[in-house]
């Protein structure tokens, strides 16, 4: 088990420490900066101590055998044929690790008729296609996709395992780390790799109080699930090809059969847009809504909002941006009265264009706006409609 000293002949009593810790973990006391109980060993005090005095000690356990562990398999995740855009995100952040560790990218295919449609993955620079096509993948099932997911790692024993953060990834990387006994790491919003092949894993936690930085270096492989929209997609590589290769899984018995699958209605995906007009706790009522959605008509984009908007009952949960909600990586984004939490700007720090309107100079939204309006948005949202139905009508 990991555990934090501290260095008390190198501590220089800066109180970096105190002020920095988001769980009121380290006190004074006789002189000396204490630990206690609170310590949650999120590591902030060993980035933002000057003197480098918080030690970080791993008590007894074995580092992986990274040695045996090599490369990094992507899911690939796909509907009647069609791959989900999520998995061409993966490839492209694969691809960019491996580079740092010289190393190549594979990936996994499950699904029946998943030997014609792996054609779309080569020229994206993998080197090996592990494709599992068979009847019993038709519709997507747990345990028979995480037999075949199982098989693959088992015969190319990656270090790193990607898959996308989806009801489908959701449902299978618990399945798959719990048989190797491994970690996870969800949701995650940024991915590095450190040069021994540890990867480094960051998401928001505790809250969204705190960005965690998580390594699993103990045990191979390393899986973690990452949000759609979060990544640059991968593009095509001329030259670069990628074997298919069919392999068959022992598929063990289920207690569950899929009679039949019902597509649901195509609904509008936020995740989409190209445009978005986001409302904040800024709005007073549900009725200023139509608003933000006049504008978005005018844009020709959509209305989403933040998480006390859904809570609240004014938009739809599948409207919401944020970690208990969609990754949006639009075009241009309008938010309005939002201040600009963690768990909000982690989900769409990456648009192209971020505009942010809020009557609090310090909001925090205005870090990463591109263009912030210090303003009342009751007045700036209907000159923009007024201007824009202008240019409209003419």
């Amino acid at each position: 088990m990991a555990t934090i000293r501290i260095d008390h002949a190198k501590c220089n009593l800066c109180m970096e420490c105190i002020r920095e810790c988001p769980f009121d973990a380290l006190s004074l006391a006789d002189g000396e900066i204490q630990i206690n109980a609170g310590c949650k060993l999120c590591g902030l005090c060993l980035k933002q101590c000057p003197a480098q005095a918080m030690i970080r000690e791993e008590n007894g356990r074995k580092k992986a055998d990274r040695d045996g562990w090599k490369d990094i398999l992507v899911f690939v995740e796909a509907n009647g044929g069609a791959i989900h855009p999520v998995t061409f995100e993966l490839i492209g952040k694969a691809l960019k690790l491996a580079a740092k560790l010289s190393q190549r990218v594979h990936c996994v295919y499950i699904g029946e008729g998943a030997a014609k449609s792996a054609e779309a993955l080569k020229g994206y620079g993998l080197n090996r296609i592990f494709v599992y096509d068979d009847p019993a993948y038709r519709y997507f099932s747990a345990q028979p996709y995480a037999d075949a997911f199982y098989d693959c790692i088992a015969k190319l024993r990656p270090s790193i395992v990607l898959v996308g953060a989806t009801a489908v990834g959701r449902s299978l990387a618990p399945r798959l780390s719990t048989r190797f006994k491994t970690g996870l790491t969800a949701d995650c919003t940024v991915l590095d790799v450190r040069e021994n092949t540890d990867l480094v894993q960051i998401r928001p936690a505790f809250g969204g109080n705190i960005m965690a930085r998580i390594i699993t270096p103990y045990t191979r492989p390393q899986f973690a699930t990452v949000r759609y929209k979060v990544m640059d997609a991968a593009k095509p590589l001329p030259g670069s090809g990628g074997i298919v290769e069919l392999h068959r899984a022992e598929i063990s018995p289920s207690r569950l059969t899929v009679l039949d699958c019902i597509k649901k209605q195509a609904q509008a995906n936020i995740s989409d847009a190209d445009v978005l007009v986001a409302g904040g706790r800024g709005l007073k009522s549900e009725k200023d809504l139509s608003m933000l959605g006049r504008l978005a008509e005018l844009l020709g984009g959509q209305v989403a909002g933040t998480r006390p908007l859904v809570e609240a009952g004014f938009l739809p949960y599948t409207r919401q941006i944020g970690l208990s909600g969609r990754t949006v990586k639009p075009k241009l984004i309008i938010t309005c009265g939002i201040s600009g939490a963690v768990q909000f700007t982690a989900c769409m720090k990456t648009a192209e264009c971020i505009i942010a309107i809020n009557k609090d100079k310090n909001a925090p939204i205005f870090k990463i706006a591109h263009y912030g309006i210090v303003g009342d948005l009751y007045e700036i949202i209907p000159a923009l409609i007024r201007k824009l139905s202008e240019k409209v009508n003419k």
